[in-house]
């Protein structure tokens, strides 16, 4: 059993010694002919590291030539099916440049969208990488109206577009969790006007009642009266349009306070004069 399985790693070795050695010589060959062949072989063999390899040999010899399309789009795809979804998406918006009357082309630029979609991080970092999908699904819409790939491209728009919505909420939060009231208080104000319709709007409004309270009621005496009646008014919309909200004896109580403390600088008012 033992020299059985001697036997298979030292066949493995030399199985994999005799790979390395064949693409090192297909490399270094000037037979490029045979390299594209070879290229292509692999790739069909779903090789794609191998086919890469080639596939970037050949491009620059192949510039301008025959082949030179189909080599730039097979070393697109090698790169997909590897998951370089940086790499093939630069590769697939060269290609949809340099061969724009292809029948390749609108798939090119889709796929060069769909890569940048691939790499978008998780909410929870940056999204900046989300923000290019965005921006590179918006444009292939605009180019081709009628593609077959819309319904999906919608389904990865609103994936991503609640991703930044997501982002942008906790961001807002954050602000109040380590008491930067006025922060807090306009990003999410900023928040609810850029997003209507999301399903953090009560929340998002109940934490601007809490952090508008908290930046008034730390405020200057001359700042002070405004920025209560700024609460109170936050306190009227949010009942109005969360009357059964879970925060309602919260927020009832934020407004309570509110008043009273308007209530004392009014009376403080009186007094002075």
């Amino acid at each position: 059993m033992k020299r059985f399985a001697t036997f298979t790693l030292i066949l493995l070795a030399v199985t994999i010694i005799s790979s390395c050695n064949s693409i090192e010589k297909t490399l270094k060959s000037n037979d490029f002919e045979a390299k594209f062949t070879t290229a292509m072989n692999y790739y069909n063999d779903n090789s794609y590291s191998k086919a890469i390899q080639l596939f970037e040999n050949l491009s620059l010899y192949y510039r301008g030539k025959e082949h030179a399309e189909d080599i730039s789009w097979y070393y697109g795809q090698s790169l997909l099916k590897e998951y370089e979804y940086y790499t093939a998406s630069h590769q697939f918006k060269n290609f949809h440049r340099q061969f724009p009357y292809s029948a390749r082309a609108e798939e090119a630029l889709y796929l060069s969208a769909y890569c940048k979609y691939m790499e978008a991080p998780p909410y929870s970092l940056d999204q900046k990488k989300t923000k290019e999908a965005i921006a590179e699904f918006e444009q292939y819409v605009d180019r081709y109206p009628n593609s077959t790939h819309i319904p999906e491209i919608n389904t990865y728009l609103d994936e991503m577009r609640n991703k930044l919505m997501r982002k942008d909420y906790e961001i807002a939060v954050g602000y109040y969790t380590i008491e930067d009231y006025h922060a807090a208080y306009v990003s999410l104000q900023s928040f609810l006007n850029l997003y209507s319709d999301s399903p953090y709007r009560e929340d998002a409004t109940y934490y601007l009642l809490r952090s508008g309270y908290e930046y008034a009621i730390n405020s200057r005496e001359d700042k002070m009266k405004e920025r209560l009646q700024t609460v109170v008014n936050d306190f009227d919309k949010f009942a109005t349009s969360f009357s059964d909200s879970k925060y309602m004896a919260t927020a009832q109580s934020i407004y309570t306070k509110s008043k009273a403390a308007l209530a004392k600088l009014e009376q403080n008012n009186e007094v002075k004069k």
